[in-house]
């Protein structure tokens, strides 16, 4: 696999993980999703997940497994997120190893390529869920309103190096239509 497969998600959406929608979900196939934490569930300055979070998730959990994978190492801060949301998680998973995501595939029983993995990152969340052979799903990330402004360097580096490479980082329309 060239490193432009490597770094190009299945599904980009051109906004927070909010606006994955079951139908989304149930369009791709998708039966259980890995989701990262940081930036794609809550902003990495929250310790605990929002109402809109919150409802999304029991909304999703009817459709689709459920299981967070975070690289952040803070069992009190990503326990806390994972408990508020009744979730399974693994802290610490070094993405774009594959070990703790594997763990999770696991527990959740589901072929790979039924599983979605969703992130905000290119070089860890899309690269290990590659790796992996799983459908890859990218967010923007959500970050605190006070940091709106804010950028994101590490991401932006990310997006250019990955079209360099040949990866087209452009979202999608995610309208599914019914017919």
């Amino acid at each position: 696999m060239t490193w432009n497969k490597f770094l190009q998600p299945d599904l980009i959406l051109g906004s927070s993980i909010l606006n994955l929608t079951p139908e989304i979900i149930q369009h791709y196939g998708l039966k259980g999703l890995v989701l990262d934490v940081d930036e794609t569930l809550v902003p990495i300055t929250v310790g605990e997940a929002s109402p809109e979070l919150k409802s999304w998730v029991e909304q999703v959990r009817t459709y689709t497994a459920l299981w967070l994978v975070s690289n952040n190492l803070s069992e009190v801060r990503i326990g806390s997120i994972a408990r508020s949301l009744n979730l399974p998680y693994y802290l610490g998973a070094a993405k774009p190893s594959r070990r703790k995501i594997r763990s999770a595939l696991q527990a959740m029983d589901l072929p790979v390529h039924q599983v979605g993995m969703v992130g905000d990152r290119l070089f860890t969340d899309v690269l290990a869920g590659n790796r992996l052979g799983m459908f890859t799903i990218l967010v923007e990330p959500i970050v605190h309103p006070d940091a709106v402004l804010r950028s994101h360097p590490i991401r932006n580096f990310e997006v250019w190096f990955s079209e360099i490479l040949g990866a087209s980082i452009i979202a999608q329309d995610t309208k599914i239509h019914k017919d």
